[in-house]
């Protein structure tokens, strides 16, 4: 049985449960948290890495956490910092061009056994890649994930209108490269 956000908060607010709770939200919530970040960064020891980091900051701040959210909702917004964060570093540390940082993850996507999927599902993987990191996390959010405009402003700290208009951008840029390829 899952335990409810409140279960987790009472237990991991708590001296003596505080590590046995902390736990239990790791295992609650772990996969979803690495395929947030997978989708993003493509590549499974990135976003391993990055998932070990998301909750490691989720540790730190967990005094902080009001609960006014859900603690996914919480941890999905550390966790797509992250990522992106990530990204923005890896590319001025490697001096890529966001080009050549697009043609390296498509190379990556090409490769036998890279991704499981059909065609298809690599050829939105590729469109993805031609989008800005953030319009990218926008259609994952949406699309992917299927959460409302309002849970997607309390994650990214982004009006609806703007994120309405960042996948509307987003829809279209993906529906021309399917076009053009």
């Amino acid at each position: 049985m899952t335990p409810t956000d409140q279960q987790l908060l009472e237990q991991i607010r708590s001296p003596f449960t505080k590590e046995l709770g902390f736990r239990k939200l790791i295992e609650t919530y772990q996969r979803r948290v690495y395929q947030v970040i997978r989708r993003m960064v493509l590549i499974h020891e990135d976003a391993d890495d990055l998932t070990q980091n998301t909750f490691i900051k989720a540790y730190r701040y967990l005094d902080k956490f009001e609960g006014n959210a859900a603690i996914f909702t919480w941890l999905y917004r550390i966790a797509t910092n992250e990522a992106l964060t990530f990204l923005e570093k890896k590319k001025k540390r490697f001096s890529f061009s966001l080009e050549d940082h697009q043609e390296k993850l498509e190379s990556f996507l090409d490769q036998p056994g890279s991704l499981n999927g059909d065609q298809i599902q690599i050829l939105l993987q590729k469109a993805l890649l031609k989008l800005p990191d953030k319009q990218r996390l926008v259609f994952h959010l949406k699309y992917q994930e299927e959460l409302t405009y309002e849970q997607m402003a309390e994650i990214t700290g982004t009006s609806v209108g703007a994120l309405k208009a960042s996948y509307h951008h987003a829809v279209k840029k993906i529906e021309q490269f399917v076009l053009s390829e």
